[in-house]
């Protein structure tokens, strides 16, 4: 008897685990069906100006926002962004949460397991900021440091790859989080993005400055693994905004530089559907 009713719970569980996934499978609808549909659900960061932030006036904006906003029009859909924390990106596209990606996704050998990027539309350069009056000319004077990191970024990769092993990599939630540890002093030292001295001189003015630079990552919009459909549609939007200047514009909008040269392919890192 009780190995009867152990029987049952186990095909129990089993059955509502079955039917969790495939809830989550189900809602991941192809191009034609969000055409159709009429609405694209974006996953967007909500507080990592500029790439994706909540404007003054409650609308979502930013580098990435722009973007998306283009490739809804190439779509002839209205968009729908849901605002992500870093470490819940891929969960959200990949259980059909949202249907893209275009959240700051550093292209990545281990993300590029879980989720399909497409050709790079951005660049992003991840350096160590500290205080003007610490010292730090290469990565060994940072021995014995705590160092800041948003969890489960590109950041946190670049960080602890390179000084893991001499000091304490410490992670928060996001990027707000990560800046506002190192001005109440919980770290002494973050890494962050190309933007993020414009944010510490916003918060306090000439009191920190970029150290030393880690890698340059570049960014590639994300959709599920084995979707051809959305591959394709994502990858030939890009090569088109690339060629009439709409991704250049947008560039210069937000960055103030010019639109950078892209690799062709990167090791480990598919940017197409087989």
């Amino acid at each position: 008897m009780r190995n009867n009713r152990r029987n049952f719970l186990g095909l129990a569980l089993a059955t509502v685990a079955f039917a969790t996934v495939g809830a989550a499978t189900a809602t991941a609808a192809s191009v034609e069906e969000i055409k159709a549909k009429g609405t694209l659900v974006v996953g967007i960061q909500g507080d990592n100006a500029p790439w994706g932030f909540v404007n003054t006036s409650g609308v979502q904006d930013g580098f990435d926002a722009d973007v998306a906003n283009l490739f809804a029009k190439e779509l002839g859909v209205k968009v729908e962004f849901q605002p992500l924390a870093v470490a819940n990106r891929i969960p959200a596209l990949t259980t059909g949460k949202v249907d893209i990606l275009f959240a700051t996704m550093a292209m990545t050998e281990e993300r590029a397991k879980s989720i399909q990027y497409s050709k790079p539309y951005a660049a992003n350069t991840i350096s160590l900021y500290a205080a003007k009056a610490d010292t730090v000319t290469k990565p060994e004077d940072v021995a014995g440091w705590e160092i800041g990191v948003p969890k489960s970024s590109s950041q946190d990769k670049a960080v602890t790859d390179t000084v893991g092993s001499t000091a304490t990599v410490r992670r928060f939630d996001d990027d707000a989080a990560t800046i506002q540890a190192l001005i109440s002093g919980q770290v002494k030292a973050i890494g962050g993005n190309q933007f993020y001295g414009q944010r510490l001189d916003a918060a306090s003015a000439g009191t920190y400055e970029r150290k030393i630079d880690f890698l340059t990552t570049y960014n590639g919009v994300g959709t599920r693994l084995g979707e051809k459909d959305w591959n394709e549609a994502v990858n030939a939007f890009i090569d088109k905004i690339k060629a009439n200047g709409e991704l250049a514009a947008i560039t210069k909008k937000w960055m103030a530089i010019d639109l950078p040269q892209f690799p062709e392919s990167i090791p480990n890192i598919p940017f197409t559907v087989n």
